[in-house]
């Protein structure tokens, strides 16, 4: 399976769970569950399978995001993608970088 598959997936708990909270945690916007499962799925796709540089959206109550990953790099034996998450919530924009590796079974871990 390719890195940038075009095959629509189904974003299941595990894979969001891998992410460990992505980086929308680092905006410093406190966002609810709902919000912030809409903010996570939106991290997934734009690692596993947006193409570098074309942002991926979301919005949810009062709050929208977006999601940018850069192309692709290798370490080692694992595809990592750095990406940004811009965060809007009344009126107040926040953004956090951050960068993730992919893992055997399709998920993502976030580089500390």
């Amino acid at each position: 399976m390719s890195l940038l598959s075009s095959e629509p997936k189904e974003v299941s708990t595990p894979y969001l769970d891998a992410l460990q909270g992505g980086i929308v945690g680092r905006t410093g916007i406190a966002i609810g569950a709902g919000d912030k499962q809409r903010a996570l799925e939106a991290e997934y796709r734009a690692l596993e399978a947006a193409p570098g540089g074309q942002p991926v959206s979301w919005s949810g109550r009062g709050v929208s995001g977006e999601v940018v990953a850069a192309a692709p790099y290798q370490v080692g034996s694992q595809n990592c993608r750095q990406y940004t998450h811009t965060v809007t919530a009344n009126g107040r924009e926040a953004r956090a970088r951050g960068a993730a590796c992919r893992n055997a079974n399709g998920t993502w871990t976030p580089l500390t």
